[in-house]
């Protein structure tokens, strides 16, 4: 039998955890609204957890898109979705690659589950997908078109891409991105750790948009809708069970659980 290394096996659980949020929720055969969603889950969240859900989605930016290009260490990768959905960002692309995987004990801390997550086979496709959704496409890398980090707007639509920890971006990413950037450094080092990279970029970047704009959320009230639903989906345990049996007992009260919800 081939043993599949460990480094291989923590990327595929990796991937495998993270993926779309569910735009459609559907239950006893049929396609539910965002608000029959939310309605029929209310009652097996706290009064906390459901703010919270209102909160992260009043304040998540749809308008910059968090890109990783080929790493290699799953510790990095976690580390940049953590702080990309603790900065408030929703839509998270990994550019995937058939190349060794360094395994590492850093996780995610379950937050891959609050972020649109996009797996591309092709790296390039997945840069000419943001480009056709109108995303000003900016690679992390050092060569004679790169401008500082601070010379950039980020109230415009723009995908921020974070390359391999040892090649960096690579060549065909870059040739594919609409520019390049680099966060300007006073010292004698040369570059940055791929996740501290990642987490200045994202900071800044959400600075620079609540300076613009007065604030960093900018999702359209049908986006809002369908997020709440999902967010609820993914914080209640046996969600699909339950909208089952919530949606056969409308349409059956003879099947209505008489004991509710659980404490």
């Amino acid at each position: 039998m081939t043993r599949i290394p460990e480094g291989a096996q923590s990327m595929d659980a990796l991937l495998k955890a993270a993926s779309r949020l569910p735009r459609t929720i559907e239950a006893a055969g049929r396609a539910l609204e965002p608000e029959e969603v939310v309605e029929l889950l209310r009652p097996y969240l706290s009064d906390a957890r459901a703010g919270r859900i209102d909160d992260v989605v009043a304040s998540r930016c749809g308008d910059i898109a968090v890109v990783v290009d080929g790493l290699a260490n799953t510790g990095n990768v976690a580390a940049v979705m953590r702080t990309a959905e603790g900065l408030g960002y929703l839509h998270f692309h990994i550019l995937s690659r058939a190349i060794p995987y360094k395994h590492s004990a850093r996780t995610t801390q379950g937050t891959e589950k609050w972020l649109d997550v996009n797996v591309w086979d092709e790296p390039v496709d997945g840069i000419h997908a943001l480009q056709k959704r109108g995303y000003r496409v900016l690679a992390t890398h050092l060569d004679e078109r790169a401008r500082p980090l601070d010379a950039f707007d980020f109230s415009i639509p723009t995908a921020l891409v974070f390359g391999n920890e040892l090649g960096g971006v690579s060549p065909e990413v870059l040739d594919a991105a609409d520019g390049t950037c680099i966060i300007p450094m006073d010292g004698f080092a040369q570059s940055f750790n791929i996740s501290v990279a990642a987490a200045t970029c994202l900071y800044h970047a959400r600075a620079d948009r609540v300076r613009r704009l007065g604030r960093h959320g900018d999702l359209g009230e049908e986006d809002r809708r369908w997020l709440k639903a999902a967010y609820a989906y993914r914080a209640v345990g046996h969600a699909q069970e339950i909208l089952d049996r919530e949606i056969a007992a409308a349409s059956d009260p003879s099947n209505a659980d008489p004991a509710g919800p659980a404490g």
